[in-house]
């Protein structure tokens, strides 16, 4: 039977990881300009889009094994949109928090796994008069990257819908049930497929690992190289906060937008890349937040960062990525001592993950693995270990490259693109960007026990933010001081000092 597609290893880790308290989904909260006259009915224009764009990606349902004994696989077939679009009225008088709230609360239910795994919710209510919804989907069916693809292939790239005619449905349409020989039979073929491979590469697993740890072995009294320093931070813990507890289900989530052009100032003259700016900020917000808690640790935090194992010009709907630990410096307090440390950490990292990138799986068999993770995942929640072990990371951070140009619905230009990600046990706090139409928009997702406040870290960030900006800014304007300027400056300083 056609149309049937297994999932690979790493997509059914986050399939079998959920439970009530952890949803393994990722969202986008978008928002539309407010126009002066009415634009009809935004949740046609909303259906009219989704009928025009559906992708395969978003016709793909579970067939569950037998017994649950390995992975289900992936079914292709006709979908009902209005069990995937639905209406949410924002309470009254509909302000920005108000949104952000119900956003919240849409993000801490689980999934329907009888349907295709995605929801769309058209917010209505908004004081200002601007349109907006939330969508999310599964992250089985894509990571970061993918979902900024899936935003290419759905939005309008102008203002005039009749200038997108529909796109050819690549779908295979499966309308019944495989039957239980086909589905064993492909998880069988499946997991001897990467059996094989793994055989295959083993060799050359073992001399990427040598090198490795080769390299994290020096002599001690030689200077440390970028790979030895990856290496050692791959294998420590960052410090205890109060960020990193056992979660419950509610979440809470806060949104803030800054220019892309002053973080890539910053980055200029800091020569930084924007993902070292970007790191570092979040290092300030989480200073400024955990000391007013009389929580910041001496110890710097550790940040759990997506790195894509993507090969140039991939765009399949798939998780490609691993996750890698850096440090975020808060040990440091000024900004630009500590983005210059921010940079050696995340050079450090890169090489390794560079060096290991070939080794690193994205499938893997999964014959027994529902039942192990599963059961694994359940465990870790009641057992309460989070509360007392050291984290292997503080807190989730990724920045994800997005569309360039303004997207449209129904005419209506896109304002904003905000994502919405996973916390789990033990890390309580998220914070994603999206680059969108020149602006970086922040999305802080959080378990509501770990961080009571999320619009204060929110306002942290920006502080943070503003306070680096401050910095570069003086740092450019001395740099632009003629030589002989500066040493008359520095003469006449010191007879004042004299006298």
């Amino acid at each position: 039977m056609s149309g049937v597609e297994p999932l690979s290893g790493l997509d059914g880790i986050f399939l079998n990881l959920e439970t009530f308290e952890t949803p393994m989904h990722v969202g986008s909260l978008h928002v539309f300009e407010a126009t002066a006259h009415d634009q009809g009915d935004f949740v046609a224009a909303v259906f009219a889009m989704l009928k025009r764009s559906m992708v395969p990606v978003l016709r793909r349902r579970l067939a569950s094994m037998p017994l649950n004994f390995a992975n289900p696989v992936w079914l292709q077939g006709e979908i009902d949109l209005s069990r995937h679009i639905e209406r949410i009225r924002i309470p009254t008088p509909g302000s920005w928090l108000q949104l952000q709230s119900v956003v919240a609360n849409l993000h801490a239910e689980l999934l329907d796994r009888s349907l295709p795994l995605w929801m769309l919710y058209v917010l209505e209510g908004l004081a200002s008069g601007e349109k907006a919804y939330y969508f999310k989907i599964h992250h089985a069916l894509l990571d970061g990257e993918a979902g900024a693809a899936l935003a290419y292939a759905l939005f309008d790239t102008s203002a005039n819908p009749a200038l997108h005619p529909a796109r050819p449905d690549a779908a295979t349409q499966v309308d019944d049930r495989p039957g239980v020989l086909h589905m064993v039979a492909t998880a069988f073929k499946h997991d001897a497929t990467e059996y094989v491979k793994l055989v295959r590469d083993l060799p050359g697993t073992m001399r990427t690992l040598a090198g490795l740890v080769s390299s994290s072995g020096e002599h001690p009294t030689s200077k440390p190289t970028a790979a030895k320093q990856g290496v050692k931070r791959s294998m420590a813990f960052g410090p205890k906060t109060p960020l990193n507890v056992t979660i419950g289900h509610e979440r809470g989530f806060a949104a803030a937008t800054i220019a892309l052009a002053d973080v890539k100032a910053i980055a200029h003259v800091c020569e930084a890349t924007v993902n070292d700016v970007v790191l570092t900020v979040c290092g300030g917000a989480l200073r400024r937040y955990l000391k007013r808690l009389g929580a910041m640790p001496k110890k710097s935090l550790i940040a759990s960062m997506p790195i894509s194992l993507r090969s140039k010009g991939d765009a399949g709907f798939h998780t490609k990525a691993t996750l890698s630990l850096v440090s975020l410096a808060t040990h440091i307090a000024n900004p630009l001592k500590r983005v210059q440390a921010v940079r050696r950490h995340t050079t450090a990292t890169k090489l390794v993950v560079k060096q290991s990138k070939s080794v690193i799986p994205t499938d893997f068999p999964s014959i027994g693995v529902p039942w192990l993770v599963g059961a694994l995942a359940n465990l870790y929640g009641r057992s309460g270990i989070p509360d007392t072990l050291p984290p292997l990371a503080n807190v989730l951070i990724s920045n994800v490259p997005g569309p360039t140009m303004p997207l449209y619905v129904g005419g209506l230009r896109m304002t904003g693109y905000w994502p919405l990600s996973i916390v789990e046990h033990g890390v309580g706090l998220n914070i994603t960007l999206m680059s969108y139409d020149g602006k970086l928009c922040l999305g802080l997702t959080v378990a509501r026990c770990a961080v009571l406040n999320v619009q204060q870290l929110a306002d942290d960030f920006l502080f943070a933010f503003q306070e680096m900006r401050a910095c570069t800014t003086a740092k450019a304007a001395l740099r632009a001081i003629p030589a002989s300027a500066k040493s008359v400056k520095s003469v006449k300083s010191a007879k004042s000092a004299k006298t």
